[in-house]
């Protein structure tokens, strides 16, 4: 924000008087504060959009282990959550002293490791996913992390058929890293596992980009809207879409 210039009034001087006809209404004066709104500021252009945008992705910085994990899972070809996806996880955890998480897709452990972050010293992750080889490096991950063992459950399989096996009502937060199609069937699952007040956090909710386009009418598209849609106007969640990485869409269990 640039200084803020007063003008004085020299002493002793007399005011000048405008002669007739010459008078014209002062412009409304801008205050500080409407000079550094930051919607104002983000929403001026398009290009300060994404500056913003990639601001706050780095604005919590991952560490070696982190990064490491990022980099194997490039290596691999699995697309892990973002920084600020990753980061806003975390805050989700912590904010709910997270005691027992489900993740459905475990990856390289990115999003693993953000969680456990965030969660209770004595907490424990449970995750899924149905590449061996994948959480394989996982495992890894955790370990370089300092977490015990003891902190993860690591189980293989497909999450349809491995969350039937979950306890009812115990979990404090599910977080869904899984392909669109299961959407639907992840979330009503969530429903049946976490307690009341429990977190459901859904990534990729943006549908890369194309959640606000009405032309865009692909499979994962139109299943992302309607997924969305259905948690918005359910009776049972409250809401809230953030966007954060791939769109993270996070909803309060009534």
């Amino acid at each position: 924000m640039p200084p803020v210039i007063v003008k004085r009034r020299t002493r002793g001087c007399a005011r000048r008087v405008p002669p007739l006809g010459s008078y014209r209404q002062p412009a409304p004066r801008t205050t500080p504060a409407a000079r550094r709104c930051p919607i104002a500021t983000v929403a001026s252009s398009g290009n300060s959009t994404a500056q913003a945008l990639q601001f706050a992705e780095s604005y919590v910085t991952e560490d070696l282990v982190l990064r490491t994990a990022r980099s194997l899972a490039r290596e691999v070809g699995v697309d892990a959550v973002t920084p600020g996806a990753g980061a806003a996880l975390r805050l989700l955890a912590a904010a709910g002293n997270a005691r027992a998480v489900v993740e459905i897709g475990t990856g390289t452990g990115v999003s693993g490791v953000w969680l456990l972050r965030g969660m209770r010293p004595d907490g424990v992750l449970t995750t899924i996913d149905v590449e061996v080889e994948h959480q394989r490096i996982a495992r890894r991950i955790f370990v370089e992390a300092g977490f015990a063992s003891g902190r993860t459950r690591i189980i293989t399989g497909r999450a349809l058929d491995v969350l039937p096996r979950l306890a009812d009502g115990v979990y404090d937060l599910v977080f869904v890293d899984a392909e669109a199609t299961g959407f639907t069937a992840c979330v009503d699952a969530a429903l049946r596992l976490l307690r009341p007040g429990g977190v459901l956090a859904l990534n990729g909710t943006l549908a890369g980009g194309r959640i606000g386009d009405p032309a865009a009418r692909d499979v994962e598209t139109v299943t992302v809207r309607e997924t969305i849609k259905a948690i918005r106007e359910s009776e049972h969640w409250i809401p809230a879409l953030l966007p954060v990485g791939h769109g993270l869409l996070a909803a309060v269990k009534c």
